[in-house]
Protein backbone atom coordinates (compact mmCIF):
# COMPACT_ATOMS: atom_id res chain seq x y z
CA UNK A 1 0.00 0.00 0.00
CA UNK A 2 2.89 2.56 0.86
CA UNK A 3 4.50 1.51 -2.27
CA UNK A 4 1.26 2.11 -4.61
CA UNK A 5 0.97 5.72 -2.77
CA UNK A 6 4.18 6.44 -3.36
CA UNK A 7 4.16 5.77 -6.72
CA UNK A 8 0.76 7.93 -7.00
CA UNK A 9 2.45 10.78 -5.62
CA UNK A 10 5.53 10.48 -7.86
CA UNK A 11 2.83 10.62 -10.77
CA UNK A 12 0.84 13.49 -9.38
CA UNK A 13 3.72 15.59 -9.03
CA UNK A 14 4.89 14.72 -12.77
CA UNK A 15 1.10 15.94 -13.84
CA UNK A 16 1.27 18.71 -11.90
CA UNK A 17 4.62 20.10 -13.38
CA UNK A 18 3.50 19.25 -17.20
CA UNK A 19 0.02 21.68 -16.40
CA UNK A 20 1.94 24.09 -14.95
CA UNK A 21 4.38 23.95 -17.83
CA UNK A 22 1.82 23.91 -20.26
CA UNK A 23 -0.18 27.02 -18.64
CA UNK A 24 3.00 29.15 -17.88
CA UNK A 25 4.00 28.91 -22.10
CA UNK A 26 0.14 28.93 -23.11
CA UNK A 27 -0.22 32.22 -21.32
CA UNK A 28 2.68 33.88 -23.32
CA UNK A 29 0.53 32.92 -26.63
CA UNK A 30 -2.17 35.38 -25.08
CA UNK A 31 -2.92 38.50 -26.76
CA UNK A 32 -2.36 41.68 -25.06
CA UNK A 33 -1.08 42.54 -21.58
CA UNK A 34 -2.36 42.41 -18.19
CA UNK A 35 -1.81 46.22 -18.13
CA UNK A 36 -5.03 48.23 -17.25
CA UNK A 37 -5.10 51.19 -20.15
CA UNK A 38 -2.27 50.13 -21.95
CA UNK A 39 -2.66 52.49 -24.70
CA UNK A 40 -2.43 55.63 -21.74
CA UNK A 41 1.30 54.32 -20.85
CA UNK A 42 4.71 55.94 -22.16
CA UNK A 43 6.91 53.63 -22.91
CA UNK A 44 9.39 54.78 -19.89
CA UNK A 45 6.14 53.80 -17.56
CA UNK A 46 5.82 50.03 -19.59
CA UNK A 47 9.69 49.63 -18.86
CA UNK A 48 9.01 50.04 -15.14
CA UNK A 49 5.97 47.78 -15.28
CA UNK A 50 7.71 44.97 -17.11
CA UNK A 51 11.03 45.20 -15.04
CA UNK A 52 8.72 45.10 -11.67
CA UNK A 53 6.57 41.86 -12.69
CA UNK A 54 9.66 40.03 -14.47
CA UNK A 55 8.36 40.77 -17.80
CA UNK A 56 11.60 42.09 -19.02
CA UNK A 57 13.60 38.63 -18.81
CA UNK A 58 13.67 36.25 -21.27
CA UNK A 59 10.39 33.52 -21.49
CA UNK A 60 13.20 30.83 -20.07
CA UNK A 61 14.43 32.49 -17.46
CA UNK A 62 10.64 33.75 -16.18
CA UNK A 63 9.76 29.82 -16.90
CA UNK A 64 12.25 28.83 -14.50
CA UNK A 65 12.01 31.63 -11.96
CA UNK A 66 8.05 30.17 -11.99
CA UNK A 67 8.73 27.37 -11.01
CA UNK A 68 11.32 27.73 -8.45
CA UNK A 69 8.81 30.15 -6.98
CA UNK A 70 6.03 27.28 -6.84
CA UNK A 71 8.27 24.80 -5.17
CA UNK A 72 8.57 27.56 -2.42
CA UNK A 73 4.58 27.91 -2.62
CA UNK A 74 4.64 31.40 -4.34
CA UNK A 75 2.20 31.12 -7.01
CA UNK A 76 3.38 35.04 -7.98
CA UNK A 77 1.23 38.37 -7.63
CA UNK A 78 -1.83 39.81 -8.91
CA UNK A 79 -2.12 42.21 -11.61
CA UNK A 80 -5.22 43.09 -11.28
CA UNK A 81 -5.74 43.00 -7.18
CA UNK A 82 -3.32 45.93 -5.78
CA UNK A 83 -0.42 43.22 -6.43
CA UNK A 84 -1.98 40.91 -4.06
CA UNK A 85 -0.50 37.35 -3.35
CA UNK A 86 -2.00 34.50 -5.78
CA UNK A 87 -2.19 32.03 -2.72
CA UNK A 88 -3.81 34.57 -0.52
CA UNK A 89 -6.94 35.72 -3.34
CA UNK A 90 -7.11 32.08 -3.32
CA UNK A 91 -7.62 31.01 -0.23
CA UNK A 92 -9.76 34.13 0.50
CA UNK A 93 -12.16 33.12 -2.36
CA UNK A 94 -12.37 29.32 -2.25
CA UNK A 95 -13.48 28.82 0.78
CA UNK A 96 -17.65 29.71 -0.15
CA UNK A 97 -16.69 27.33 -3.33
CA UNK A 98 -15.87 24.71 -1.33
CA UNK A 99 -18.42 24.98 1.34
CA UNK A 100 -20.80 24.97 -1.38
CA UNK A 101 -19.61 22.46 -4.23
CA UNK A 102 -19.44 19.75 -0.88
CA UNK A 103 -22.51 20.41 0.51
CA UNK A 104 -24.21 19.96 -3.15
CA UNK A 105 -22.24 16.95 -3.60
CA UNK A 106 -23.11 15.10 -0.26
CA UNK A 107 -27.00 16.25 -1.16
CA UNK A 108 -26.67 14.93 -4.49
CA UNK A 109 -25.52 12.36 -4.52
CA UNK A 110 -27.18 10.74 -1.52
CA UNK A 111 -30.42 11.62 -2.97
CA UNK A 112 -29.03 10.31 -6.08
CA UNK A 113 -28.19 7.05 -5.07
CA UNK A 114 -31.41 6.59 -3.35
CA UNK A 115 -33.38 7.36 -6.98
CA UNK A 116 -30.81 5.21 -8.51
CA UNK A 117 -31.61 1.90 -6.27
CA UNK A 118 -36.07 2.43 -6.06
CA UNK A 119 -35.71 2.75 -10.30
CA UNK A 120 -33.73 -0.39 -10.22
CA UNK A 121 -35.31 -2.20 -6.82
CA UNK A 122 -38.88 -1.47 -8.53
CA UNK A 123 -38.10 -1.63 -12.34
CA UNK A 124 -40.50 -0.49 -14.73
CA UNK A 125 -43.64 0.82 -12.12
CA UNK A 126 -43.60 4.33 -11.62
CA UNK A 127 -40.86 4.64 -9.39
CA UNK A 128 -38.63 3.83 -12.02
CA UNK A 129 -40.82 6.27 -14.38
CA UNK A 130 -40.65 9.29 -11.89
CA UNK A 131 -36.69 8.92 -10.92
CA UNK A 132 -36.08 8.36 -14.46
CA UNK A 133 -37.84 11.47 -15.75
CA UNK A 134 -36.50 13.21 -12.23
CA UNK A 135 -32.78 12.57 -13.98
CA UNK A 136 -33.71 13.09 -17.88
CA UNK A 137 -34.81 16.72 -16.57
CA UNK A 138 -31.79 17.44 -14.24
CA UNK A 139 -29.62 16.26 -17.00
CA UNK A 140 -31.19 18.72 -19.48
CA UNK A 141 -31.74 21.67 -17.27
CA UNK A 142 -28.79 23.67 -16.89
CA UNK A 143 -28.51 24.62 -13.27
CA UNK A 144 -28.77 28.50 -13.32
CA UNK A 145 -32.19 27.93 -14.77
CA UNK A 146 -33.07 26.26 -11.58
CA UNK A 147 -31.24 28.96 -9.09
CA UNK A 148 -33.39 31.54 -11.12
CA UNK A 149 -36.13 29.86 -10.71
CA UNK A 150 -35.33 29.25 -7.38
CA UNK A 151 -34.49 32.59 -6.40
CA UNK A 152 -37.66 34.14 -8.02
CA UNK A 153 -40.25 31.89 -6.40
CA UNK A 154 -38.55 30.42 -2.61
CA UNK A 155 -36.24 34.08 -2.34
CA UNK A 156 -38.61 36.60 -4.18
CA UNK A 157 -42.13 35.52 -3.85
CA UNK A 158 -41.78 33.76 -0.73
CA UNK A 159 -39.44 35.14 0.73
CA UNK A 160 -38.37 32.66 2.88
CA UNK A 161 -34.58 32.50 2.20
CA UNK A 162 -32.10 34.97 1.04
CA UNK A 163 -32.48 36.48 -2.67
CA UNK A 164 -28.70 36.87 -3.66
CA UNK A 165 -26.31 37.54 -0.37
CA UNK A 166 -23.29 35.22 1.15
CA UNK A 167 -24.45 35.43 4.60
CA UNK A 168 -24.51 31.89 6.95
CA UNK A 169 -26.18 28.90 5.96
CA UNK A 170 -29.14 30.26 5.19
CA UNK A 171 -27.81 31.97 1.77
CA UNK A 172 -26.44 28.59 0.95
CA UNK A 173 -29.32 26.62 0.62
CA UNK A 174 -30.81 27.91 -2.55
CA UNK A 175 -27.50 27.77 -4.64
CA UNK A 176 -26.65 24.09 -2.78
CA UNK A 177 -30.31 22.90 -4.41
CA UNK A 178 -29.56 24.59 -7.45
CA UNK A 179 -25.73 22.63 -8.16
CA UNK A 180 -26.97 19.39 -6.66
CA UNK A 181 -29.76 18.52 -9.42
CA UNK A 182 -26.79 17.45 -11.89
CA UNK A 183 -24.98 15.25 -9.33
CA UNK A 184 -28.60 13.29 -8.57
CA UNK A 185 -29.75 13.39 -12.10
CA UNK A 186 -25.91 11.51 -12.84
CA UNK A 187 -25.33 9.58 -9.47
CA UNK A 188 -28.91 8.22 -10.15
CA UNK A 189 -29.04 7.01 -13.60
CA UNK A 190 -25.78 5.30 -13.13
CA UNK A 191 -26.91 3.51 -9.99
CA UNK A 192 -30.03 2.65 -12.10
CA UNK A 193 -28.06 0.77 -14.71
CA UNK A 194 -25.33 -0.27 -12.57
CA UNK A 195 -27.69 -1.77 -10.08
CA UNK A 196 -29.91 -3.55 -12.70
CA UNK A 197 -27.09 -5.08 -14.48
CA UNK A 198 -25.64 -6.67 -10.78
CA UNK A 199 -29.16 -7.37 -9.79
CA UNK A 200 -28.79 -10.10 -13.15
CA UNK A 201 -25.61 -11.23 -12.39
CA UNK A 202 -25.40 -14.95 -11.51
CA UNK A 203 -24.19 -14.82 -7.89
CA UNK A 204 -27.35 -12.71 -7.16
CA UNK A 205 -29.59 -15.35 -8.41
CA UNK A 206 -27.78 -17.56 -6.05
CA UNK A 207 -28.61 -15.42 -3.40
CA UNK A 208 -32.19 -15.53 -4.15
CA UNK A 209 -32.28 -19.13 -4.56
CA UNK A 210 -31.16 -19.11 -0.68
CA UNK A 211 -34.00 -17.93 0.28
CA UNK A 212 -33.07 -14.23 0.74
CA UNK A 213 -35.45 -11.12 0.11
CA UNK A 214 -35.17 -8.72 -2.24
CA UNK A 215 -33.96 -6.12 0.28
CA UNK A 216 -31.27 -8.56 1.88
CA UNK A 217 -30.21 -9.34 -1.63
CA UNK A 218 -29.96 -5.70 -3.08
CA UNK A 219 -27.70 -4.31 0.56
CA UNK A 220 -25.77 -7.54 1.27
CA UNK A 221 -24.38 -8.02 -2.39
CA UNK A 222 -25.58 -5.42 -4.85
CA UNK A 223 -25.25 -1.73 -3.76
CA UNK A 224 -21.64 -2.40 -2.92
CA UNK A 225 -21.09 -3.53 -6.62
CA UNK A 226 -22.97 -1.06 -7.89
CA UNK A 227 -21.35 1.94 -6.62
CA UNK A 228 -17.32 1.50 -8.12
CA UNK A 229 -18.75 3.03 -11.63
CA UNK A 230 -20.62 5.57 -10.07
CA UNK A 231 -17.41 6.32 -7.56
CA UNK A 232 -15.87 6.91 -10.78
CA UNK A 233 -18.07 9.85 -12.16
CA UNK A 234 -18.47 11.46 -8.65
CA UNK A 235 -14.36 11.94 -8.55
CA UNK A 236 -13.76 14.48 -10.73
CA UNK A 237 -17.87 16.22 -10.99
CA UNK A 238 -16.33 16.59 -7.46
CA UNK A 239 -13.80 18.80 -8.23
CA UNK A 240 -15.88 21.00 -10.56
CA UNK A 241 -18.71 21.48 -7.75
CA UNK A 242 -16.42 22.69 -4.82
CA UNK A 243 -14.04 24.62 -7.31
CA UNK A 244 -17.36 26.89 -7.83
CA UNK A 245 -19.77 27.32 -10.68
CA UNK A 246 -19.40 30.44 -12.63
CA UNK A 247 -22.91 31.30 -13.29
CA UNK A 248 -24.40 30.27 -10.02
CA UNK A 249 -22.19 32.30 -7.87
CA UNK A 250 -23.07 35.17 -9.67
CA UNK A 251 -26.70 34.82 -9.34
CA UNK A 252 -26.36 34.27 -6.09
CA UNK A 253 -23.68 36.95 -5.49
CA UNK A 254 -21.54 34.23 -4.19
CA UNK A 255 -17.78 35.65 -3.58
CA UNK A 256 -16.33 32.42 -4.61
CA UNK A 257 -13.17 31.30 -7.14
CA UNK A 258 -15.47 30.46 -10.28
CA UNK A 259 -15.89 34.18 -10.66
CA UNK A 260 -12.11 35.10 -9.42
CA UNK A 261 -11.18 33.14 -12.16
CA UNK A 262 -13.50 34.11 -15.16
CA UNK A 263 -12.25 37.89 -14.28
CA UNK A 264 -8.56 37.04 -14.26
CA UNK A 265 -9.12 35.55 -17.61
CA UNK A 266 -10.72 38.90 -19.55
CA UNK A 267 -8.34 41.06 -18.01
CA UNK A 268 -4.72 38.84 -18.43
CA UNK A 269 -4.25 38.44 -15.03
CA UNK A 270 -1.62 35.80 -15.46
CA UNK A 271 -0.66 34.38 -12.10
CA UNK A 272 -3.81 34.00 -11.24
CA UNK A 273 -5.19 31.99 -14.20
CA UNK A 274 -2.10 29.92 -13.36
CA UNK A 275 -2.35 29.85 -10.06
CA UNK A 276 -6.01 28.91 -10.45
CA UNK A 277 -5.69 26.10 -12.74
CA UNK A 278 -2.86 24.24 -10.47
CA UNK A 279 -5.07 24.46 -7.64
CA UNK A 280 -7.57 22.76 -9.82
CA UNK A 281 -5.06 20.28 -11.41
CA UNK A 282 -4.56 19.39 -7.88
CA UNK A 283 -7.51 19.32 -6.03
CA UNK A 284 -8.11 16.89 -9.37
CA UNK A 285 -5.40 14.62 -8.78
CA UNK A 286 -6.15 14.39 -4.93
CA UNK A 287 -10.05 13.26 -5.72
CA UNK A 288 -8.62 10.58 -8.21
CA UNK A 289 -6.20 9.35 -5.98
CA UNK A 290 -8.71 8.75 -3.15
CA UNK A 291 -11.17 7.37 -5.63
CA UNK A 292 -8.48 4.47 -6.69
CA UNK A 293 -8.10 3.91 -2.89
CA UNK A 294 -11.69 3.91 -2.53
CA UNK A 295 -11.74 1.00 -5.03
CA UNK A 296 -9.84 -1.27 -3.05
CA UNK A 297 -12.19 -0.45 0.12
CA UNK A 298 -15.49 -1.16 -1.78
CA UNK A 299 -14.36 -3.97 -3.58
CA UNK A 300 -11.46 -5.67 -2.08
CA UNK A 301 -10.60 -7.65 -4.89
CA UNK A 302 -9.40 -4.87 -7.07
CA UNK A 303 -5.42 -5.00 -6.45
CA UNK A 304 -3.90 -1.13 -5.90
CA UNK A 305 -0.69 -2.70 -7.27
CA UNK A 306 -1.17 -2.74 -10.86
CA UNK A 307 -2.34 -6.40 -10.50
CA UNK A 308 0.24 -7.31 -7.69
CA UNK A 309 -1.63 -9.40 -4.20
CA UNK A 310 -1.84 -7.36 -1.76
Amino acid sequence: MAKYLMKRIIYMVITLFIIASVTFFLMKFLPGTPFQNEEKLTEDQRIILDEKYGLDKPIPVQYANYMVNIVKGDLGVSFQFDNQPVTHLLMNRVGPSLELGFQAMVVGTIIGILLGMLAAMFQNTWIDYGSTFLAVLGKSIPSFVFAAVLQYYIGVKLQLLPVASWDGFASSIMPTIALAIFPVATAARFMRTELIEVLGSDYITLAKAKGNSRMEVSFKHAIRNALIPLITVLGPMAVGLMTGSLVVEQIFAIPGIGEQFVKSIQTNDFPIIMGTTLFFAFLLTVIILVIDILYGIIDPRIRLAGGDKS
